[in-house]
């Protein structure tokens, strides 16, 4: 019982910290639901996600954020305002975020997958485009490529004869 009442009251000091001192850092954002203490938005959210996120577009506008835990994400919810981000505003979205899975696999975010926009960025991309994906190295790995999508091919077909199920796509 004694647990209990302490967790009651841990959370609803939460609350009021949430409540009373909101974060300065984060004070220009985009209008959004109340967001709950560690979990964020992520109790609110139902499926199908993308009839959730049109109720909230309704409510709170074109663009408005929402807490995933302790992510911030901004949801734009119209073609004019993606077309505006990505024209006005490509080089301040260019970045990814940084994830601590990304610190021990990726070399400390130094792949190309997950390195920020920059000088560093540029060099893995011409990297990539001229030794990795050219046309020759293309061309040469070719058999190897259609040998392996045969493989798949083939395995999807022996799959959906086993395991044949209808998925309705209406939904």
């Amino acid at each position: 019982m004694a647990l209990l009442y302490f967790s009651f009251i841990f959370v609803l000091f939460l609350f009021s910290l949430k409540l009373f001192f909101p974060t300065r850092k984060f004070r220009n954002l985009p209008p959004g639901p109340f967001s709950y203490p560690i979990v964020g938005n992520l109790l609110q959210l139902q499926q199908p996600f993308h009839r959730t996120f049109t109720q909230l577009s309704q409510k709170y506008g074109k663009v408005f954020s929402l807490w995933f835990g302790p992510r911030l994400v901004v949801v734009a919810s119209s073609q004019s305002v993606v077309q505006e981000c990505f024209t006005k505003n490509d080089i301040v979205l260019a970045n990814r975020p940084h994830f601590l899975l990304g610190k021990h696999i990726s070399y400390n975010n130094s792949t190309i997958l997950h390195s920020c926009y920059g000088e560093h960025w540029r060099h893995l991309r011409r990297i990539l485009s001229l030794e990795v994906v050219s046309t020759n190295r293309l061309n040469a790995s070719y058999d190897i490529r259609r040998d392996e999508l045969m493989k798949l091919m083939q395995k999807l077909a022996h799959v959906s004869r086993n395991d044949f199920c209808k998925v309705d796509l209406n939904t």
